[in-house]
């Protein structure tokens, strides 16, 4: 079994840990291919950023010409699943579905920490959308950027673990959820910080993507994910703007 592990931006060291993250997860047998956008941010933390990386992500697979089994979009609260379960005929599992779904049969209510507190309402508008609201207990943001799990781990740690404990002391949540791709490595840390189950999406969804391959199940197409169709698409980002790409 073959499974794309993208990332939405265009961080190559952020791809490499999501891509050990996924592989930690993996069974014997699965092979994981992690993929960087050729063009968008180098962290994805507002609408523009993640719409831009919906676009990006979509490029990175049309154009990846080996076979694979499913994709993953590993991005917490980004654009764009949606139109790559109309483009493939593969599953296709988003680690903000993943992690949420994973949450709810270990607890009560869950809560997710992520980075900063603009990014809040997009992961809460994708929960909503994905049905995923009601045994929300809260989301909460610990103040970093995306690049600074890289450049700053430590006070990472501390902002992650310090929320997570408001979100079991306060809002009640029963598990944590770790709101950012970025945050794949620090499941253990946070766990022994406040004692409750940690669900990190990236190792979340390779196991859902594993089983709906196993089971042989793949998105629906009869309406709503349905192929697109036939268009003429003018200044595919990665081509000349005078060029035509045609998608059938």
């Amino acid at each position: 079994m073959r499974i794309l592990v993208l990332n939405v931006n265009t961080t190559a060291s952020m791809t490499r840990s999501i891509g050990d993250s996924a592989r930690s997860a993996a069974s014997p047998g699965t092979e994981i291919i992690e993929l960087t956008p050729n063009f968008g941010a180098d962290s994805c933390e507002g609408n523009f950023e993640s719409y831009l990386a919906a676009i990006a992500v979509m490029d990175k697979v049309v154009n990846y010409t080996e076979p694979y089994d499913a994709v993953i979009q590993a991005g917490y609260g980004e654009h764009g699943r949606e139109g790559l379960q109309e483009l493939l005929d593969v599953p296709v599992v988003d680690i903000t579905e993943a992690a949420a779904s994973t949450a709810q049969f270990l607890g009560h209510k869950y809560s997710v920490v992520t980075t900063l507190d603009r990014t809040v309402p997009l992961i809460e508008d994708r929960l909503k959308l994905a049905g995923l609201t009601d045994r929300c207990a809260s989301v909460r943001a610990s103040g970093l950027g995306v690049l600074e799990l890289e450049s700053d781990p430590e006070r990472a740690v501390a902002a992650i673990v310090e929320q997570s404990r408001q979100a079991v002391e306060i809002d009640k949540a029963e598990v944590i959820v770790l709101g950012c791709g970025g945050m794949a490595e620090l499941e253990a840390k946070v766990a022994e910080a406040t004692g409750v189950p940690i669900v990190d999406g990236v190792r979340a969804a390779v196991t859902i993507a594993e089983s709906l391959v196993r089971l042989g199940l793949s998105t629906s197409k009869v309406r709503t994910y349905a192929t697109p169709r036939p268009k003429v698409v003018t200044g595919w980002p990665i081509t000349k703007a005078d060029v035509k790409v045609e998608i059938s």
